[in-house]
């Protein structure tokens, strides 16, 4: 009997105490739970706060350390559109132009903190939208495709090759230089963020939405007319555009080897017109 009363006794007990374990663990998974909600709640906060460290002392020219540089990238390949508050129907978004015009359908941008030290904007690119080709002097330049698939291209200066081809290029195409392609692909959300430098990386860069997409941008530091750091657009041409049969022969490029260069040359009268967007997002707190 009193074998009885204790197995029984055992057997309250270890009924009770499952009862306390699943209690437990119900209630540890929903902390968990809110902590990964707040912790998501935070991210742009969080994106505002790793970047005022990385960029606290960057002025032109300013590359981060590369720990840094592991830091913000990390934190940029965890971003998501929610993030933001994008939600589906606003991945939509369009400012498409009427039936048989040729242009580009116009670019959204969203500003979410600007200061002399750096930026962090949105870009919302409609199918067929373009970003066109752009340069970023003295900046380091991290980018995130947040949503959608787009093509992008991008390029950096060949510099011992300017006195070469100057010397054999008629008046005509003196403004153009040779570059060289960094980046000739097609790129679809989610993936990896990436980063140019002010002299390497692809600093030129152009970018064409084949659907709807989201691309988040921090510059460090910001483009700055007074500080001499103003945007030069740029058109390209393939390297045989130009019939340079001496500089080839300097060069002693296969043919293969030519589709990676290209020749760009500065337009004067080129004008980005992008349509101003409300950020509506979680609140920075500076």
């Amino acid at each position: 009997m009193n074998i009885g009363r204790i197995l029984l006794s055992k057997k309250s007990v270890s009924g009770h105490n499952s009862s306390n374990i699943s209690k437990k663990k119900k209630k540890k998974k929903k902390m968990e739970s809110e902590k990964r909600k707040s912790s998501r709640e935070n991210m742009v906060q969080k994106l505002y706060d790793t970047c005022k460290q990385i960029f606290a002392n960057g002025k032109a020219g300013y590359v981060p350390p590369l720990h840094d540089i592991q830091r913000l990238t990390s934190l940029l390949d965890s971003l998501e559109p929610k993030d933001f508050k994008f939600t589906a129907p606003s991945l939509e978004f369009s400012s498409t132009n009427p039936p048989g015009t040729v242009e580009a359908p116009l670019v959204t941008y969203i500003k979410i903190h600007e200061c002399n030290k750096f930026s962090i904007g949105i870009f919302c690119l409609p199918p067929s939208g373009v970003i066109p080709l752009h340069n970023h002097p003295g900046m380091t330049v991290f980018s995130k495709l947040l949503a959608g698939t787009m093509h992008a291209t991008s390029y950096d200066w060949v510099h011992n090759h300017d006195h070469q081809a100057n010397h054999y290029r008629g008046q005509q195409e003196s403004r153009m230089r040779l570059a060289k392609v960094y980046i000739d692909a097609d790129f679809t959300a989610p993936c990896k963020s990436s980063v140019l430098f002010p002299e390497s990386g692809g600093n030129m860069h152009c970018f064409k939405a084949l659907t709807p997409c989201i691309l988040l941008d921090v510059l460090g530091p910001p483009y700055s007319e007074p500080e001499g750091r103003h945007c030069t657009y740029y058109q390209h041409y393939s390297y045989d555009h130009i019939s340079f049969s001496d500089v080839n022969k300097e060069m002693k490029m296969k043919e293969d080897e030519t589709r990676s260069y290209a020749w760009l040359e500065e337009r004067k009268d080129e004008q980005f017109v992008v349509l101003g967007g409300t950020y509506d997002g979680p609140t920075i707190k500076l």
